[in-house]
């Protein structure tokens, strides 16, 4: 069962959500070694990208197993969007870009940005314009990532999907929360149906509450999706990108590992951090990770802890050395949240925002320089 993206080809039809300081490049090789999909880098800034700016640079390169290479880009300026497409694909060999319309954080929703922007449809329709027009010449598919709306009283999602099919878009992603539930209750896959009916010449990929590879394969046959995106579910968990490619091709479920292979899978992990970032950053970044790992296992908070707080990949040997490898995977990590789990909270958008729906001027302050999320 493969899911077509323009000219790529997708199989299993799988796509790693863009996750920021997660969706690396260290992280990306990792869930790739446990199976195949498209493995999206983390969003990067289209203002700091045409500006040049260090982090934003370093966030735009790739390992030489990314035989595809992805980014998702944020951007609220045509102009600024169609100029980054042609830098990313001219100068960093790009493959496929997907543009954010789902952020919810409030320092980007309250400036008209994020989840916010489809709300303004002529200037959602301007940006997924000039991006496709951009990449037109190279055959480099433009994809978008939505959110159901602003709020229940302010739906864009459908419209929006409409708009997009029209401009050349070659697939959307929903997440099935409004941008005011933020990653709060439970995701609406009835939502994902309803975009699937709306645009049936392109791929529609669900997202949201994807705990399990059973998970997927339920959220495509209740809505008709073509494909799955995965954001949380995979948080301390690189093998779900296993168990999805078994279950989509037939295979019965691998038995979860024990705390022994959840161990060398965060070794793994520490390592290539160490490759990516040094001997001092890396360890420092794969800090937020161990909670994800360790979820459920009885441990003890002193060990969770002193992990959690590592400076080497001597020190994590040190301290995984007397934990019990044979472990059985803990009943309740299956399904256990992880990662952002608050609100709802009510979003905030500019004055007027909602008053003006065909005004194509870029919000002020929106077009941020800061990649990442």
């Amino acid at each position: 069962m493969a899911l077509t993206i323009g000219n790529i080809r997708v199989d299993p039809p799988v796509v790693l959500a863009p996750m920021a300081g997660v969706t690396n490049t260290a992280f990306r090789r990792l869930c790739r070694q446990h199976g195949a999909g498209l493995y999206v880098s983390e969003m990067v800034s289209a203002r700091a990208l045409v500006e040049g700016t260090s982090r934003t640079q370093r966030m735009v390169t790739f390992g030489d197993d990314e035989d595809i290479r992805s980014v998702q880009l944020y951007g609220v300026d045509p102009g600024t969007v169609a100029r980054a497409v042609s830098m990313l694909i001219d100068d960093i060999g790009v493959h496929h870009i997907d543009l954010n319309f789902g952020c919810p954080a409030p320092k980007v929703t309250r400036r008209g940005g994020g989840a916010a922007l489809p709300v303004r449809r002529a200037l959602f329709r301007d940006i997924v314009s000039a991006a496709v027009g951009a990449a037109s010449l190279s055959a480099v598919p433009v994809t978008i990532k939505l959110r159901i709306g602003v709020d229940l009283e302010h739906v864009t999602a459908f419209e929006a999907g409409r708009i997009a099919e029209d401009s050349g878009i070659a697939a959307v992603s929903l997440h099935a929360r409004t941008a005011e539930q933020l990653y709060s209750g439970q995701a609406d896959w009835s939502a994902i149906a309803t975009l699937k009916a709306a645009v049936a010449s392109i791929p529609v990929l669900g997202n949201g509450d994807i705990w399990e590879a059973g998970d997927a394969l339920r959220m495509m046959a209740a809505t008709g999706c073509d494909g799955v995106v995965i954001g949380r579910g995979c948080l301390g968990r690189p093998w779900l990108f296993g168990d999805l490619a078994d279950r989509f091709a037939g295979r019965p479920p691998r038995t979860p590992p024990a705390l022994g292979a959840v161990i060398n899978t965060m070794r793994i992990h520490l390592g290539l951090l160490i490759d990516l970032l040094g001997e001092n950053l890396g360890p420092r970044d794969f800090r937020k990770h161990v909670g994800w790992y360790l979820t459920g296992f009885p441990l003890g908070g002193a060990t969770r802890r002193a992990l959690a707080s590592i400076d080497s990949l001597a020190e994590f040997e040190t301290l995984v050395a007397p934990l019990d490898a044979a472990l059985p995977f803990p009943e309740v990590a299956h399904r256990a949240a992880r990662g952002h789990t608050h609100g709802p909270r009510r979003v905030t958008v500019p004055t007027g925002w909602f008053d003006a729906v065909d005004d194509p001027t870029p919000p002020v302050g929106a077009d941020v320089l800061v990649s990442g999320g």
